[in-house]
């Protein structure tokens, strides 16, 4: 079993992933012209069969935006939604009352997935500067379905790789509103093992 992040690497994350929510909050602000701010809430590490349960995704439907970056430094970021905030989220993007009854049409799968892309790419961007190498994501795609399929599927990717996941809790606020979003992130051992030596080694047996 992987070795687990001490608190001071996990502090270190919440900084650098702090900066990175800090500049995608910038970017979404000008995208939607005020509409969204965003703002990092907590960075913790779990095991990676526990993290359907963590995160509250049973049998809800939810909407997941997922990134991918593959190669010996890859890995799976997910952007995970409750999918009546992610139609809510869509409405106010595209300037339509929520219709829950319709299906998700073209626009609204747009606006949301690059809603997503921003903030995705603003963390691997960060990951990229913390390992001094460029780690380059496929074009995010949007994903409906119940949430725990969704995490397993993503999950079983790394499965071999990884027995540990990084999540990071963000706050969306619209409109004075907050909805609560998570970035799921799942490193292969390439990856995490070069987060390990770029924040010191610093790890703990489980």
């Amino acid at each position: 079993m992987n070795a687990r992040l001490m608190e001071s690497d996990l502090e270190s994350l919440r900084r650098l992933f702090g900066a990175a929510t800090h500049d995608a909050s910038a970017a979404m602000c000008r995208w939607t012209d005020g509409l969204i701010t965003l703002a990092l809430d907590e960075v913790r590490e779990i095991p990676l069969d526990e993290a359907p349960s963590a995160l509250g995704m049973g049998d809800r439907p939810t909407t997941v935006v997922v990134l991918s970056h593959r190669g010996e430094l890859g890995g799976e970021l997910l952007v995970i939604f409750d999918e009546t905030q992610a139609r809510q989220l869509a409405a106010s993007l595209v300037g339509q009352p929520a219709n829950f009854a319709a299906p998700w049409s073209e626009l609204e799968k747009s606006a949301v997935t690059e809603t997503a892309n921003i903030l995705g790419c603003a963390y691997i961007n960060a990951l990229s500067r913390l390992v001094d190498e460029e780690l380059v994501p496929s074009a995010p795609w949007l994903v409906h379905d119940y949430g725990a399929s969704v995490l397993e599927q993503a999950l079983l990717a790394q499965a071999g790789h990884t027995d540990r996941v990084l999540v990071c809790r963000t706050t969306l606020q619209r409109h004075g509103e907050e909805l609560s979003w998570h970035v799921v992130f799942i490193p292969n051992m390439g990856l995490r093992q070069a987060m390990l030596e770029a924040l010191g080694q610093h790890a703990v047996s489980p």
